[in-house]
């Protein structure tokens, strides 16, 4: 998938000391809210050994995560995971970030649309969700540029890498 000057794929396990990068350069942005990315790249060891195990969780479709690539530099510029799938239904839960250089352009909200387009199509998905913070006002406005309806949300229902209890609004979007 391509728009502007970027691409979009999935990882690569060979891409691991990318996926680092992106990580270090945002770590402090992401900690709250991507803590399980975060708590597993701390090192450039430990993100190479979780490209593998993501290439593997991409090989039983229990986990999507396509890069957003600067196609100037070949640098990652963000990421849309699709994770929590329950194939039953089929559902997921949609995630996305952009590195704070990229932030404000557009880019999350255009590669977020290409996404949901390729998985409900190659996958077949009947509802994706996505999660924020209500004070996350930037990834609120991607969710709702992207289709998604508030259905509600849900009080205490998270707790940050720093230990506090917050609510989260839950956005919904099906597809016949």
């Amino acid at each position: 998938m391509n728009f502007q000057q970027y691409s979009i794929s999935l990882l690569d396990s060979s891409q691991g000391e990318q996926l680092f990068s992106l990580i270090a350069n945002n770590r402090s942005r992401l900690e709250d809210f991507f803590a399980g990315t975060v708590s597993k790249t701390e090192t450039l060891e430990a993100t190479i050994a979780y490209s593998k195990v993501i290439e593997m969780r991409i090989a039983e479709k229990s986990y999507f995560p396509f890069m957003i690539i600067d196609t100037n530099t070949n640098q990652f510029a963000g990421l849309v995971d699709v994770k929590n799938i329950d194939w039953s239904i089929p559902k997921a839960e949609l995630g996305a970030f952009i590195d704070t250089h990229y932030e404000s352009k557009g880019i999350v909200t255009e590669a977020t649309r290409l996404v949901i387009d390729y998985i409900v199509e190659q996958y077949g998905f009947k509802k994706l969700l996505c999660r924020a913070a209500p004070v996350n006002k930037g990834s609120i406005r991607v969710i709702l540029k992207n289709g998604f309806e508030l259905e509600g949300t849900i009080r205490r229902d998270y707790k940050t890498t720093k230990g506090e209890v917050v609510d989260l609004n839950y956005y919904g979007r099906i597809f016949d």
